[in-house]
């Protein structure tokens, strides 16, 4: 029985010692080589326990190199669980971020000193790169390997793994907490359905505090397979992120949306084709279909797939392999529920079984976060008991979106909770209007938000040139005039967030504020 992660490392370790486990854009790293650095981290965390008992919180200052995976792995090795911070975040957040966790210990390098101490708290950081450095060969002595292995004796399944740091609706971020259980549920469903190997390359683009690289670091070494790190520049220069993709060889990514709609937006593909790629995964936004058509044009024979699901459910509950084409106003589907994860949908505290019919979408089962690191409230306001069993404890996920299933069976994106508006009496979905807006070929990305107190429906495109008549002339002739934006505001690049999003918060913060 699978408990601990580290056994997917292991085993493939075993596998494929020599072969290249992680690169970045400085170094590179073999499976063997790996495994000893990060079982000599974890030994060193040990050492500094006053028993072995497990699952407290570190926090590992990141970014993207192979020694914040060392640290990520060192911890688990310890027996406790990691999370990651993003040392460009602003101190505010981090010392938030801080204050809930209460870390036992915390990774970094030097440089990181001059963020905590700010906050006083520099006497708990562990040089990560000095211990390694000291130490050169890492070698484990025998009270160390005797030390490790009783933590994995010792280790169970619902052992937590890592925590995730998001947005909080009161200013205060959630750390949401993901056991061994649910990575190796989910990384096992993506092995048997997407038919992972060995053979893959992946080519890494999520930042590691985003729950997208969860896929790509467990995928890896679940499947001896191989991880690139692209460097962060090279989604502004296309040409050179292609460049590199063909010459590492790179045929899967697992891709934050964005980051797709980068090649679109700047017609990267009328040059080089990235030549390898055979399994294009997005996730994290809507995939308009404008953008999914274009990379469909280029590269016709690549596998194209549509993930859904948020953090609280470890990654992805479903998943739509892309089998037909689609028009560019259409809406792509989000597809079916991976096997054991329950998917459906509610009204209020009503099952949704009918066709077309909305609901919110709520999910069940061993993908289920934890819950919010010491967060009770938060955690039992959204991880709650399932309304349609009064037998026994089920605990369910209320994700706040909206969805249908479609007369296919295919689950359908419709909104988030929030973004369902009533508007001029008409009860209206932001994300049909976005869908509209985002198929017009002249526009590079639109999004909407609502002013309630001003009643309107505010658009902002981001395009080569102003172009108000023009969107709305050609929205004329896709909405009704019921769902016009009320007021359009251009911008020459919408705002991205850390995880490359875009920045729905900070639109409302600045722009209905203001209007209000």
């Amino acid at each position: 029985m699978q408990r601990n992660i580290l056994e997917y490392l292991e085993e493939s370790g075993k596998a494929y010692p020599d072969k290249i486990l992680f690169a970045d854009d400085r170094s590179e790293i073999t499976y063997h080589e790996f495994i000893k650095q990060a079982q000599f981290l974890g030994a060193f965390l040990l050492e500094s326990k006053d028993d072995l008992a497990g699952n407290a919180p570190a926090a590992v200052f990141i970014d993207r190199s192979i020694s914040s995976l060392t640290g990520f792995f060192g911890v688990v090795y310890s027996g406790d669980f990691y999370v990651p911070i993003d040392r460009q975040m602003p101190i505010a957040r981090i010392e938030l971020i801080l204050d809930t966790l209460n870390p036992r210990v915390i990774l970094g390098e030097e440089k990181d000193r001059r963020i905590l101490e700010t906050m006083k708290i520099e006497d708990r950081l562990m040089i990560q790169s000095e211990i390694l450095a000291a130490k050169g060969d890492c070698e484990l002595s025998g009270e160390q390997k005797e030390c490790l292995a009783l933590v994995r004796r010792r280790a169970l399944d619902t052992d937590p793994l890592y925590a995730i740091f998001t947005s909080g609706s009161t200013g205060v971020p959630k750390g949401v907490l993901v056991s061994h259980r649910s990575v190796i549920d989910l990384i096992d469903n993506f092995k048997a359905e997407f038919s992972f190997s060995e053979a893959c390359i992946f080519g890494n683009q999520a930042p590691f505090d985003f729950d997208v690289s969860v896929k790509d670091i467990y995928s890896t070494i679940k499947n001896g397979a191989t991880m690139y790190v692209i460097p962060k520049v090279m989604f502004s220069f296309p040409a050179k992120l292609i460049s590199f993709m063909n010459e590492k060889k790179i045929n899967t990514v697992i891709w934050a949306v964005s980051a797709l709609r980068i090649i679109e937006n700047l017609n990267a593909f009328t040059g080089e084709l990235p030549k390898y790629l055979k399994t294009v995964m997005f996730s994290g936004e809507v995939m308009h279909n404008k953008v999914l058509n274009y990379w469909r044009r280029y590269l016709a024979d690549v596998d194209y797939v549509n993930l859904y699901g948020p953090t609280e459910i470890t990654c992805n509950c479903t998943f739509y392999k892309v089998n037909r084409p689609f028009a560019d106003e259409e809406v792509l589907p989000i597809g079916i529920p991976f096997l054991n994860s329950g998917v459906f949908l509610l009204d209020d505290d009503r099952l949704v079984t009918e066709t077309d019919v909305p609901g919110e979408i709520c999910i069940k089962g061993s993908s289920l976060a934890l819950g919010y690191y010491n967060n009770a409230e938060k955690t039992a306001e959204s991880f709650c008991q399932n309304p349609l069993n009064h037998e026994y404890p089920e605990r369910i996920y209320r994700t706040g979106d909206i969805g249908k299933v479609n007369e296919n069976g295919e689950l359908i994106f419709l909104s988030r909770k929030d973004d369902q508006i009533k508007h001029m009496g008409h009860r209206i979905e932001l994300g049909e209007i976005e869908a509209a807006a985002n198929s017009l070929e002249f526009l590079a990305a639109a999004v909407c938000i609502y002013d309630q107190a001003a009643g309107k429906i505010l658009m902002f495109y981001q395009a080569e040139e102003c172009c108000d008549k023009q969107v709305l002339k050609a929205l004329g002739k896709k909405l009704p005039k019921y769902m016009f934006p009320n007021k359009l505001y251009y911008l020459e690049k919408l705002p991205m967030n850390k995880n490359n999003k875009i920045d729905r918060t900070y639109l409302r913060e600045t722009y209905i504020t203001k209007d209000a």
